[in-house]
């Protein structure tokens, strides 16, 4: 199920990327959303990236944790499930990533956003949630740093950046995305958080 995400997430971003009608279609905004009642946009700005960059780098992390995340479900709820709850998973991360902005920008006919990064954001932490003293690589730090401090630093910096304000990336979504993926993980399988405690030694 990762792969076709990839696949029809890269192949709608690069139709966009040369429609800008169907850019706009697609793209998360609040007011539209609200005002002409086109919920679909909920889901449909999952699809559509702002550029190559953020298509890459979205594309490189769901890439790298989504296929071992998958495989963990599996393992876990077994294979038919497991597939379903990865669904649930990313598909949960896209509309859950949205409510903040939703709530403060439902009066703004100007607020968009676009990108995968809260259902990225929900793979990531669901992956940490799994096996939290694996090593990530986080440039520009050139040394690994265990995951669950990676994602105690992620949620910081997300809460920070969100309140600020002050550039043009999506950090509201970042962080109630992995808020997500914690909370559903632990949700569909309650144990994994004894366990994930037990990896830390506590």
């Amino acid at each position: 199920m990762n792969i076709v995400i990839l696949v029809v997430t890269i192949a709608v971003s690069l139709a966009c990327f040369y429609n800008a009608d169907l850019f706009n279609r697609l793209k998360f905004n609040a007011w539209l959303i609200k005002e002409r009642k086109q919920t679909y946009r909920f889901l449909s700005y999952g699809l559509v990236h702002a550029g190559w960059m953020h298509l890459a780098i979205n594309m490189f992390v769901l890439y790298s944790f989504g296929n071992h995340v998958e495989a963990a479900y599996k393992m876990i709820f077994g294979p038919a499930k497991g597939l379903l709850n990865y669904g649930m998973l990313y598909v949960g991360g896209i509309i859950f990533a949205t409510l903040l902005d939703f709530g403060k920008q439902k009066n703004n006919p100007y607020y968009d956003a676009v990108g995968a990064s809260g259902a990225v954001a929900a793979v990531l932490f669901s992956s940490i949630i799994l096996m939290p003293t694996s090593s990530l690589f986080v440039f520009p730090i050139p040394v690994p740093i265990p995951a669950w401090l990676f994602g105690i630093l992620y949620i910081a910096y997300s809460y920070w950046m969100g309140k600020k304000g002050n550039d043009n990336i999506g950090h509201n979504a970042h962080l109630l995305g992995a808020v997500y993926g914690i909370l559903f993980t632990i949700i569909m399988k309650p144990s994994l958080l004894g366990l994930f405690l037990k990896n830390l030694g506590i």
